[in-house]
């Protein structure tokens, strides 16, 4: 029995691919272009193999999971700048590379009162919203005053409430044969009915799984309108924002122990 025309060329043209193949490393074949391939796993008992992706902000629950899923190939990237890490458990290696697709991730999310720090650091404020944030956050704040000590925070919520500006002007005039000359000083002063706040020390933990740490706002007043504008400078940022993340890395690995290697950077596979 004869061949049909479309049977006889399909036959042809497998036969010209299959010539023609290239060496490579990937082990490849020639099918007709309508043929697809098909993933028959989803109709398996069981899946060929384990890989998933964990997602959490909790460094315990991200150290007991990898800890759990530990292998000798389990490798982390820990990226200080975005507080996370990235475990892959079948990352594999050049001899042995894996698919790179079972894998654990690690978000710290930052703490409200850190988020309020943040928030408030560097803001122009007025004395009522800042009169407010201290009473928001008075069980973590202790407030210091000019000239040393402290004060309670109810003295501190007052001085800020109770601000007022004093303008003061001076002018001085000569005269000789000559000619004349006349100068005018205007000075603007803040003033308080109480002592006036130095700084305030903000108590608490940025991240959870981290430690308490202080921070130092230092207050300053701008007298540039008839209402006083306040604003808080976060005293050492960067340094605090560096050891916070070395904290992270240094917590990180002492709670994953050796069961995955940890290095500082991103990764992508």
């Amino acid at each position: 029995m004869p061949l049909a025309k479309d049977t006889l060329e399909l036959i042809v043209a497998q036969a010209h691919a299959a010539s023609a193949l290239p060496a490579t490393l990937i082990p490849v074949t020639a099918l007709p272009d309508n043929v697809q391939i098909h993933n028959l796993e989803k109709y398996q008992a069981l899946r060929s193999r384990f890989r998933g992706a964990l997602h959490t902000s909790s460094v315990r629950d991200f150290a007991e999971y990898t800890i759990s899923r530990t292998g000798p190939t389990a490798k982390g990237f820990v990226d200080q700048d975005d507080m996370s890490c990235k475990i892959f458990f079948n990352l594999g290696d050049d001899t042995a590379p894996g698919h790179a697709d079972d894998v654990a991730t690690l978000k710290l999310k930052p703490t409200a009162a850190y988020k309020a720090l943040q928030q408030i650091a560097g803001k122009k404020l007025s004395q009522r919203e800042l009169a407010e944030w201290i009473e928001d956050w008075h069980l973590s704040l202790v407030a210091s005053k000019e000239g040393g000590g402290t004060m309670p925070i109810s003295a501190a919520i007052a001085s800020v409430r109770n601000i007022t500006i004093e303008a003061r002007s001076s002018a001085t005039s000569s005269e000789h044969n000559f000619g004349a000359s006349r100068s005018a000083m205007d000075s603007i002063e803040a003033a308080s009915a109480e002592s006036r706040i130095d700084a305030l020390f903000f108590e608490l933990v940025p991240y959870e799984g981290l430690g308490t740490r202080v921070f130092t706002l230092k207050l300053s007043i701008l007298t540039g309108d008839d209402k006083p504008t306040l604003k808080l400078r976060w005293a050492g940022e960067e340094q605090q924002v560096e050891e916070i993340a070395q904290e992270f890395k240094t917590t990180l690995a002492k709670e994953v122990g050796g069961a995955a290697s940890l290095t500082l950077g991103t990764f992508s596979a």
